[in-house]
């Protein structure tokens, strides 16, 4: 008998408000991501919560201040930083996002998006290889949500980010709230752009809560994953297969419970389209 296809990794983003919940118990998720920022200091509470912790769950590191597209800005010390905690934590995965922050006198608390063209393609290859490089180690490159595409743009983002990962050997991190929000914002095809990405290329799914603000959609982490997301998440589990998934939550924290329900659903979905691939 053929035995069953494995079932993805299901976690959490860690934050404060949960470190508590973590400590007292051995807690039903199966890996931690936590932003790298937050713990780049020598020592604190943080980073002893998360060493703690990274002894019985597996960790990765999610960076939101690279800024791999900025064409001024970007801060080699704070790459030997995020080198520096990945050698102190040996993370499962470590991932960034496909933007800019950062102009020659300024960092900004934002992921803004690139022009997806020949030049940007350029710059984020070069950005990617030095990361690497310095890390020691393949990164995942995630997809973000906009709320402008440009008009001189070459290809799609994930079209892009296929051309990065095969000059590159990175891998992609697929945000599936992020392509349902470019998919609204945008009249984006969300199953199109999975398309555009080969099985083996994906490392990684997101999942998450978005709003509506005025009929533009915002990927605030705030919410319930909304059920057109987990549609999209049966397709890009039945495409992707048994990969890491991470459910999202950083905004307007519900009780823990609650978070543990948006991981025990994704798990439960995974597992059924897992089970139905294996059947077929």
């Amino acid at each position: 008998m053929r035995a069953a296809a494995p079932a993805p990794m299901v976690g959490v983003g860690l934050r404060g408000a949960h470190y508590r919940d973590f400590l007292a118990r051995r807690q039903p998720v199966d890996w931690l991501e936590v932003h790298s920022e937050n713990y780049l200091a020598e020592g604190g509470w943080d980073l002893h919560v998360l060493e703690t912790l990274r002894a019985d769950y597996p960790v990765a590191l999610h960076g939101v201040g690279m800024g791999i597209g900025s064409v001024h800005g970007f801060s080699r010390e704070h790459l030997g930083r995020v080198a520096a905690l990945a050698r102190r934590i040996d993370p499962m995965l470590v991932s960034e996002h496909l933007c800019w922050n950062a102009t020659a006198d300024a960092a900004l608390n934002d992921l803004l998006p690139l022009p997806l063209n020949g030049a940007s393609l350029e710059l984020v290859c070069q950005r990617v290889a030095l990361i690497q490089d310095v890390l020691r180690r393949p990164i995942l490159l995630e997809n973000v949500s906009t709320h402008l595409r440009f008009p001189g743009d070459s290809w799609g983002e994930t079209d892009f980010l296929a051309q990065v990962a095969r000059r590159t050997g990175c891998g992609v991190l697929l945000d599936i709230n992020n392509l349902y929000v470019n998919q609204c914002n945008h009249g984006e095809d969300a199953l199109a752009a999975m398309a555009a990405l080969a099985p083996g290329l994906v490392g990684e799914l997101h999942l998450a809560g978005h709003c509506d603000d005025g009929g533009v959609l915002v990927d605030h982490h705030g919410a319930p994953v909304a059920g057109a997301v987990w549609d999209l998440y049966h397709a890009a589990v039945r495409r992707y297969g048994a990969v890491p998934t991470l459910v999202e939550w950083d905004t307007n924290l519900p009780p823990f419970a609650t978070l543990l329900d948006e991981v025990a659903r994704a798990r439960a979905l995974a597992a059924t389209v897992m089970a139905a691939g294996d059947d077929a």
